[in-house]
């Protein structure tokens, strides 16, 4: 499967923002001479700040990287797993590296990239819970992320369960490290975030809802912008780059199919 044909769904609701008018995106880069990126810092591994508050993660690696290929300085625009499309629409960004899972609804709004990684949504809970169906999350504390296409599934999917949304990845670990949660809607990487923190029960995974590629999401419009972007993400996979990237934050390597 090439990596362009990767499709999921789900979407925060942002359709109705209006764009405004703005300059070719990559020449407005080139002429500025700065990279404007949008990045989660609250979504560990993808986004986080180390010991001495400086950002890091595998999304902030592939954003500096990025930057250093273009031979300019990057400008990190914080934003949470809801205002990604907003920031994006309002200019307040060139571009999102956000684990920004790329589904059918959010290309009504925005443009992808090709992926550059894959992401798992599911359904997390103790280790010794017994979970075989969404049956059993019927009535349970289900935490998840806002917006985010967790979110979106698990409301789908688990209908019946007692949602509990945080703003961000960040937040909700820490619901689930004191216990405020049942069961989460996330990703493993979250879920392995959480256990290191040393909830009262390591979290497993019950139930995997769907798996996404995620991307780098731009305006629609911004062709000649996806252009570059597409023969950046191919280099840097052909390169071993973006999956070396991936493995030392995720612990495994990128698909074969993606890498190919």
């Amino acid at each position: 499967m090439k990596r362009r044909t990767f499709l999921a769904g789900g979407l925060a609701a942002a359709s109705t923002l209006a764009m405004p008018a703005l300059a070719d995106t990559l020449d407005t880069i080139k002429s500025r001479k700065k990279l404007l990126v949008a990045l989660d810092l609250g979504s560990p591994p993808f986004g986080m700040t180390d010991a001495a508050m400086q950002p890091t993660g595998s999304d902030v690696e592939t954003a500096r990287l990025l930057a250093a290929e273009w031979e300019m300085p990057l400008e990190i625009v914080q934003v949470t797993s809801p205002n990604r499309v907003p920031f994006l629409l309002t200019g307040k960004a060139d571009m999102v590296i956000a684990s920004f899972s790329v589904n059918e609804e959010r290309q009504k709004v925005i443009d992808f990239s090709d992926p550059y990684g894959v992401i798992q949504a599911v359904i997390a809970g103790p280790k010794g819970r017994e979970v075989k169906d969404y049956a059993a999350v019927v009535g349970k504390r289900l935490g998840t992320t806002r917006g985010s296409t967790n979110d979106k599934e698990a409301t789908v999917r688990a209908q019946g369960a007692q949602m509990v949304r945080y703003d961000d990845d960040a937040t909700l670990i820490t619901a689930m490290v004191s216990g405020q949660v049942d069961m989460v809607a996330t990703s493993p990487q979250v879920m392995n975030t959480a256990n290191t923190r040393n909830p009262p029960a390591p979290f497993e995974t019950k139930i995997v809802m769907r798996t996404f590629p995620y991307a780098i999401g731009l305006r629609k419009g911004e062709a000649k912008l996806q252009m570059a972007l597409n023969e950046w993400v191919r280099k840097n996979l052909r390169n071993g780059q973006l999956n070396a990237i991936y493995k030392k934050y995720h612990g495994s390597d990128l698909p074969a199919e993606m890498l190919a």
